[in-house]
């Protein structure tokens, strides 16, 4: 039997892929849903330690955001 890929949401895509780790078509679904789905912003590597906790800074309050957002605070 062959599974839709396209009919699962990415949660039960992903845990196909994770109970089924050698099914190469269900891998590859769930990258092309992951990859359609991101943003397509690029990021410059940090040159120095002040631009790494610059970077440190903005995921840390992304995160907090994100917390936010789904209620975990």
């Amino acid at each position: 039997m062959k599974s839709d890929f396209n009919s699962m949401t990415k949660t039960e895509l992903r845990a196909f892929v994770i109970a089924h780790p050698d099914n190469k078509a269900a891998f590859r679904a769930f990258v092309d849903r992951f990859t359609s789905e991101a943003s397509p912003e690029t990021f410059d590597i940090p040159k120095s330690n002040a631009e790494i906790e610059e970077v440190e800074i903005l995921i840390r309050q992304k995160l907090e955001q994100l917390n936010i957002s789904e209620g975990y605070k």
